[in-house]
């Protein structure tokens, strides 16, 4: 099963090239990298060269200019680029332990959407890690990770989970299963009935929003909690702000008491501002069949 994996950064290529030696590593091999960049300088296009020649993964880097907080539209573009039926959601700053892909290779199904979650590791331990940590898999140990700084914690009870485990865990756990922007993934076909996500929404649930119209759409999530891991990397989060945060949660609120499914202001505003990927894609091919079934309905 080939899959694009959609990732977002933003001057951030110190993180960004552990995360691409985390993809490297991957048991699963078939697939795309998607990364959506919002307007990072040149140093970030210099890594991503050298790290596509370096590993050899197959990256198409989709960037726009800097203009505010713009993750929600270059989401959007790096959707439109993708070349494959199955897209794994994740951010530039969540390192993915080897078998993260395999995971959601093995666990995708029709009708369905998969969410997991992420560790969040401490700003020194962060800086800790290195090359030969990430493509040997020892930062992902708990004894590892603890010696470098890393508090323990139940909630340092995925890094030790089996498959079997995880799979009990995952029917007895009463955490809510959501859409989370950095480890999930859904049918291509499905976010584009959806027309992506929403440009209006800034920082704050952007990713949630997306899930609660998959579900009005009839797409169940399911977890893979406990068995797709990413460790996520320690950074400021400046440009949080409580206001808009609390605008996008009545956004959602409101889009799940009325069973919203398809924003007006996703992937189709794109389009209609001129918007295309340089190549043409298995994204714009399936979005014509969507779109053509919208005018004959």
């Amino acid at each position: 099963m080939r899959l694009s994996v959609i990732m977002t950064t933003y001057n951030a290529p110190v993180w960004l090239e552990k995360v691409l030696w985390g993809f490297s590593a991957q048991t699963h091999k078939d697939f795309e990298i998607v990364i959506g960049d919002d307007g990072s300088g040149t140093e970030t296009t210099d890594l991503i060269s050298d790290m596509r020649e370096k590993t050899g993964l197959d990256i198409r880097h989709v960037r726009q200019e800097h203009n505010g907080f713009g993750k929600c539209r270059i989401l959007n573009k790096a959707i439109l680029h993708a070349q494959s039926e199955y897209l794994v959601f994740t951010d530039g700053d969540c390192i993915p332990r080897r078998d993260f892909l395999e995971v959601h290779a093995k666990e995708a199904g029709p009708g369905r959407y998969l969410s997991g979650g992420y560790h969040r590791l401490p700003m020194s331990t962060s800086k800790a890690i290195g090359k030969d940590d990430i493509l040997t898999g020892r930062c992902f140990s708990l004894h590892w990770l603890t010696a470098h700084g890393m508090a323990k914690s139940f909630k340092n009870l995925k890094l030790i989970t089996s498959n079997n485990q995880a799979h009990i865990l995952h029917r007895i756990t009463t955490t809510r299963c959501t859409f989370k922007g950095s480890n999930a993934s859904a049918w291509l076909a499905d976010a584009l009935k959806i027309n992506g996500f929403d440009e209006r929404m800034p920082h704050g649930g952007l990713d949630r929003e997306f899930g609660v119209r998959l579900v009005n759409m009839g797409i169940r999530p399911k977890h893979v909690r406990y068995n797709a891991i990413v460790i996520h990397l320690d950074h400021s989060r400046s440009y949080s702000d409580p206001k808009m945060v609390k605008a996008n949660k009545a956004l959602r609120v409101s889009n799940a008491r009325h069973k919203v499914s398809r924003t007006e202001y996703g992937i189709s505003r794109l389009i209609s501002d001129g918007y295309r990927p340089a190549v043409d894609s298995l994204a714009m091919k399936l979005l014509e069949k969507i779109s053509d079934g919208y005018r004959n309905n």
